[in-house]
């Protein structure tokens, strides 16, 4: 073997090959130093918090996949300019902890995050920027998040598939995740009783530039504001100015995986890829949960000028009145008579130019409704295809002013891939519109955040979201019932548990919805039972309504007490409440009831009945069934009056949403189900709607025997 030292001729010789060989071996001897800068310079360097920083070269790709959700179109060229670094992992608790030592008591909430590799979660948006901003001044860097641009450029890293591992995405990149169907999943939580999944980063299999955990893990935050693609090829793109949701990317632990579903009904196909490289979700930016974390870039700051407008106003927001007419004023023939007209159809489906941001699904349910001070009616409802899916959305229709169509359907409130599940809208008698909605982390009903927004300008335009209640739970599922007691408070109610029985509670606000009290809080789930007394109201999906001696009384679903609906009445502002029995048939799966004070101080209940008696003008006597109005004129004792809610004019068969779908109207079969609430309008006609229909009716009619059969 051939020893280079002092006496090796090879080295020292004076030829031209001894010295081709001495460059040759003196470039050997500095290849590692060399090597090491071309790493530093094209691979990247480790930040000083311990996070592998790597470089990411300039480039082109499509954004977006055709083949994905509806938010992932269209797909778009998008070129990338500058190189920028990013972190090969999540932020961990670790490097995160340095920043906010205080963060490390929120490790193992909710069976999630407990080790110091494992990524950080519970940090909102806000906390994100934080860290960055914290970690530039360290290092005299510039850090903040990505791009929604640059994460999928980064996370592709050069494909063209659903996931940067082809069309399918490996077992072990799953973790605790299902796939999902028309039945639903699990709730996004990971069982308390089982071991925590494991979440430690980069144990999975990086991607071709590096990256790993890109897809599932955390749900990473982006540094946009959601909203619609634009279709013409674009450079660094940042996203739009503003919005109310922040971009979330990548998916997450046990959640759904994937959810595809062809049917000849479009309104029950959908294509939903949680974990893909095109996937969007996205996130109030004071959201901590324990599903979205954040990886890092180091790169120029981002260029604000270069955000493109707000996407136009979906259809219940444009071209909204201001106008204040005098609407204490009765049609005609209502005037001292007996009025009714119905069924009116709001659920109408979008027509072209549909919103192009809002696929329609088959499943209308659960809305509520409002008189607005310009004299409109907006009605609310979630639309989905399954109840638990996260592609559950709020949407509206308007009634104008003077006309009896309602508009076609368009978004009302949607963050992306959130279950918005439970809603109520409710005007305040001046000037505000109040929106309350659950929140949840993911997918399912059962674990909810509480959120209202209010409008000043007749529902045109809308405050952003906040909180009521950032913690996810129960007692935070909105039920369409809002109204205000005689000492100014505004009370709200909320399903206390996510099944079909066991309670509602209130939530009680003493300032105009600055702040809000929940009288139930720490206090034990009741017995239903005659006489008994608890903080809970009995029965799920339970509307409210002051009685004229200012008590509160509502009447739910479930808990029955001698098998009728129960009642509850509290004498204490909703801080105590006693139960007795309605008399109301029980109402199950696919039902709800209203309450509400009409202007003369007898109280108004609309529910559910398998058999009635009815008596018709002749005197006839025949059974009926379905959907009943009654009015009370005791103070809610006694209900003398109860009328079936048809229109014995147009019999026919009718599309009622929701469970049902299309019904026959008699004049003895009115809607089986529907989640129905109701409104008062100024000038005392009852709105009334169902999970497809408006029926419009006065107290006359309410007490007026039907024709004859």
């Amino acid at each position: 073997m051939m020893k280079i030292n002092k006496e090796n001729s090879l080295v020292r010789g004076k030829g031209a090959s001894g010295k081709f060989i001495a460059v040759l071996i003196s470039f050997i001897l500095v290849l590692p130093a060399l090597h090491a800068q071309n790493e530093k310079k094209h691979r990247g360097y480790v930040s000083s918090v311990g996070i592998r920083m790597i470089r990411i070269n300039p480039g082109v790709y499509n954004r977006g996949c055709q083949e994905g959700d509806y938010d992932e179109r269209p797909v778009h060229q998008v070129q990338i300019t500058k190189p920028f670094y990013i972190a090969s992992t999540e932020v961990t608790n670790s490097a995160f902890e340095q920043f906010m030592p205080e963060h490390k008591k929120m490790r193992g909430k909710f069976n999630t995050s407990y080790n110091d590799d494992d990524p950080v979660v519970f940090v909102s948006w806000n906390d994100a920027v934080a860290f960055c901003k914290w970690l530039s001044a360290k290092e005299k860097k510039n850090y903040r998040l990505p791009t929604e641009a640059e994460w999928e450029y980064a996370c592709r890293a050069g494909t063209t598939t659903f996931y940067s591992t082809g069309d399918t995405l490996p077992s072990g990149y799953r973790k605790g995740n299902l796939k999902g169907d028309l039945g639903g999943y699990a709730t996004a939580i990971p069982d308390p009783k089982k071991a925590a999944p494991n979440l430690k980063v980069g144990q999975t299999p990086p991607n071709a530039w590096g990256l790993y955990d890109m897809h599932g893990n955390v749900e990473e935050w982006c540094s946009d504001w959601y909203g619609p693609y634009h279709p013409e090829k674009q450079k660094d793109p940042v996203g739009p100015v503003d919005g109310d949701f922040k971009v979330t990317r990548g998916g997450s632990h046990t959640c759904e995986f994937e959810f595809v579903n062809r049917d000849p009904n479009p309104q029950k196909t959908i294509t939903l890829r949680y974990l893909s490289s095109a996937n969007r979700s996205s996130s109030m930016p004071e959201d901590r949960n324990w599903l979205i974390g954040f990886r890092i870039v180091q790169a120029d700051p981002i260029n604000e000028s270069g955000r493109y407008p707000m996407a136009p106003k979906p259809l219940c927001f444009q071209n909204v009145s201001q106008n204040r007419p005098d609407l204490t004023l009765l049609p005609e023939e209502a005037k001292g008579k007996p009025y009714f007209k119905g069924p009116i159809p709001y659920v109408i489906p979008p027509v072209a130019p549909a919103d192009p941001n809002m696929p329609f699904y088959y499943h209308n349910h659960v809305p509520a409704i409002t008189e607005l001070p310009n004299g409109d009616f907006l009605a609310i409802w979630y639309n989905t295809l399954r109840e638990s899916g996260r592609e559950l959305k709020y949407v509206a229709s308007r009634k104008r002013y003077g006309s009896d169509k309602w508009d076609p359907v368009s978004v009302f409130f949607d963050s992306a891939d959130r279950n918005e599940h439970g809603g109520a809208i409710w005007w305040n008698g001046g000037d505000t519109i109040f929106h309350f909605s659950g929140f949840s982390a993911a997918n399912s009903w059962y674990y909810l955040a509480l959120v209202m927004r209010y409008s000043t300008d007749n529902g045109a335009t809308w405050s952003k979201p906040r909180f009521i209640n950032p913690e996810r739970g129960y007692q935070n599922m909105p039920i369409a019932s809002v109204i205000r007691d005689r000492k100014g408070r505004i009370i709200l109610t909320c399903d206390a548990v996510p099944w079909g029985e066991g309670g509602s509670v209130v939530w009680i606000s003493e300032d105009e919805g600055k702040t809000w009290n929940k009288p139930a809080t720490g206090k034990p789930a009741p017995v239903f039972k005659e006489g008994e007394k608890g903080a809970w109201i009995a029965g799920i999906h339970a509307p409210i309504v002051e009685l004229p001696d200012g008590a509160l009384m509502s009447i739910g679903r479930g808990d029955n007490i001698n098998n009728t609906q129960g009642k509850s009445i509290s004498t204490d502002g909703g801080i105590t409440w006693t139960y007795s029995a309605s008399g109301f048939d029980p109402i199950g799966s696919g039902q709800r009831s209203t309450l509400q004070r009409l202007s003369d101080g007898n109280i108004f209940f609309a529910t559910f009945t398998p058999k009635i008696m009815l008596t018709d003008e002749t005197g006839n006597k025949k059974e009926g069934s379905g959907l009943i109005a009654a009015l009370s004129e005791d103070g809610g004792k006694t209900f003398p009056y109860i009328r079936l809610v048809v229109n014995e004019k147009q019999p026919g068969k009718y599309n009622g949403w929701g469970w049902q779908h299309e019904f026959e109207m008699t004049s003895l079969k009115a809607e089986p189900k529907g989640y129905v609430t109701s409104t008062v309008a100024r000038n005392g006609l009852i709105h009334l709607i169902s999970s497809g229909n408006e029926y419009i009716f006065n107290e006359k009619w309410i007490k007026t025997l039907p024709p004859a059969f």
